[in-house]
């Protein structure tokens, strides 16, 4: 292999590394709304914040476009999309079938070292004083428990869906989430779900998945 094969090769290699960079870190801000709904997004802004070049930032761009988290306009621009409530109803419809279908695949499937990782995220809820803790904080455990279960499944096409809805569903959770009394509880209800994932009781991780998954709809409905 040549020397200029090599260096081609390493620069794609990092080209792809910020590229993923700026979807992980611009998804995050769009999910945690702290680009507003609505908000035009700025290509030279983000890049300049990201210490990326503007390439990278477009292309991230598109992806969060299939992920519905932005929307292109010819001429116009790109912009945040808004968070329709009434996406609720098909976001959770979808959730109620694929969160517990996730729970017990990795219940069944998953490795030592998935397994492990969400012991370990079991314990930190368990010993978080929800007291002290801000609801940005309590819901960065909610996000971090679903993206470590949808790895876990083992299903690259229904980690893929799952991340998706999961987004869609925080976003409209950041919405309300001012008029909701607490939801140290909702996450707490984590822990036995990850134990039972990581135990590999199957059964019980699936039941635990759905009751998960409608207590949120009904928390949101509840302020509505």
């Amino acid at each position: 292999m040549s020397v200029d094969a090599v260096v081609s090769g390493s620069s794609q290699d990092t080209y792809a590394s910020m590229a993923e960079r700026a979807y992980h870190e611009i998804r995050d801000r769009l999910i945690m709304l702290d680009i507003a709904p609505g908000a035009p997004i700025n290509e030279q802004a983000l890049a300049l914040e990201l210490g990326i070049g503007r390439t990278p930032v477009r292309e991230s761009l598109k992806k969060l476009e299939l992920d519905h988290l932005v929307v292109a306009y010819p001429r116009r621009g790109t912009f945040a999309t808004q968070v329709d409530i009434t996406d609720l109803a098909a976001v959770s419809e979808m959730r109620t079938v694929l969160e517990p279908l996730a729970a017990r695949r990795a219940a069944t499937t998953a490795r030592p070292q998935s397994r492990q990782a969400l012991l370990t995220k079991a314990d930190q809820i368990e010993q978080m004083d929800g007291g002290r803790e801000s609801n940005r904080a309590l819901m960065q455990y909610d996000i971090d428990v679903h993206r470590l279960i949808y790895s876990a499944a083992g299903n690259e096409h229904l980690e893929e869906t799952l991340v998706r809805l999961d987004n869609l569903a925080t976003r409209i959770w950041c919405v309300v989430l001012d008029r909701l009394p607490s939801i140290e509880e909702h996450i707490r209800e984590h822990i036995d779900l990850l134990r039972a994932i990581a135990s590999g009781d199957g059964d019980r991780a699936a039941e635990l998945a759905l009751q998960h998954a409608v207590h949120f709809e009904r928390s949101i409905r509840r302020v509505l």
